[in-house]
């Protein structure tokens, strides 16, 4: 990509057809570094990046649907303000004026400045309507997660399964190859792909917000309350990255969320030994219940 330093250059030695040219290219450069590394990584956070994450889900589909209108709705309000406020100074400057007008009002003016906004509004609320109860069919889920947030770790309950088990972030001295500083856990939550997934979310102290911007989930995690949300991950295996988005405490920076979609035949296979390693409490007390003296004497002899 040029410099800086050749740009002004060219435009300092008169050359200006070239320095528009070496301008283009280097836009030209910059849009696809920022456009490449966004579909490079699909669910981590780049530098210089100023888009949202890729979505994954039909949730984050929609709502990046909805943010990309919502922003040509924005500039073309921006731009048409902007081209009023200049065509009033220029129209109605002192020097094309020197008799001010005296106009108090104007019906259809008013009228238009009414009517249109309350368009625009009603434009914008059909989709965040129609995302916001899509967001709240809880109820039509294939399987539950039940997500706590503790000062400074989560914890992942499958209670259909019983397994659970606690998620804390991977110290920088301990990373491995291809895990990511201040993101990457010991434990993910794991999901299967293609699967409606019920999170029930709720806290073990203070407040905290479980938010994965690729998957467009966002909600605060609160001591003696549960929030339900849902997400449902695309085809294929994949990692979605995420932080603790409520200010906890003195670690509060040091609490990632990490999502690990597999192929369903992979998410047996963990599933299966997450059985033996990860064992809930629920899940292990009915065994206990069943241990009589009798039992624990035929174990002993064996």
């Amino acid at each position: 990509m040029p410099s800086l330093a050749n740009i002004l250059l060219d435009l300092k030695t008169g050359s200006r057809r070239t320095g528009v040219a070496t301008i283009t290219v280097a836009l030209s450069s910059f849009i696809g570094f920022v456009f490449a590394s966004n579909m490079a990584f699909a669910a981590v956070p780049q530098p210089w990046q100023m888009d949202l994450q890729p979505p994954a889900g039909s949730i984050a589909e929609m709502a990046t649907d909805l943010h990309n209108l919502l922003l040509v709705v924005i500039t073309a309000i921006t731009l048409f303000v902007l081209g009023l406020l200049i065509y009033v100074g220029v129209k109605f400057r002192a020097a094309a004026n020197p008799v001010p007008s005296r106009t108090s009002h104007n019906a259809v003016i008013e009228v238009l400045w009414t009517v249109i906004p309350v368009l625009i509004l009603v434009g914008i609320a059909i989709p965040s309507f129609r995302l916001l109860y899509y967001m709240d069919r809880t109820n039509e889920t294939d399987m539950v997660i039940k997500v706590t947030g503790n000062q400074w770790y989560w914890n992942y309950e499958y209670p259909d399964d019983g397994v659970a088990f606690d998620s804390y972030m991977v110290e920088e001295a301990d990373l491995q190859p291809g895990q990511i500083r201040l993101l990457s856990v010991d434990n993910p939550m794991v999901v299967p792909e293609n699967t409606r997934i019920k999170l029930l979310i709720t806290g073990n102290d203070v407040m905290h917000s479980f938010f994965v911007p690729s998957l467009a989930v966002q909600i605060y995690a609160f001591i003696g309350r549960t929030n339900e949300a849902w997400i449902d991950v695309p085809t294929g295996a994949n990692t979605y990255y995420g932080q603790c988005n409520q200010i906890c405490g003195i670690n509060h920076a040091y609490m990632p969320i990490e999502v690990k979609s597999l192929p369903k035949d992979e998410y047996a296979a963990w599933l299966a030994n997450a059985k033996q390693e990860f064992a809930s409490a629920d899940a292990v007390a009915p065994a206990i219940e069943n241990i009589t003296p009798e039992t624990t004497v035929l174990a002993l002899a064996k």
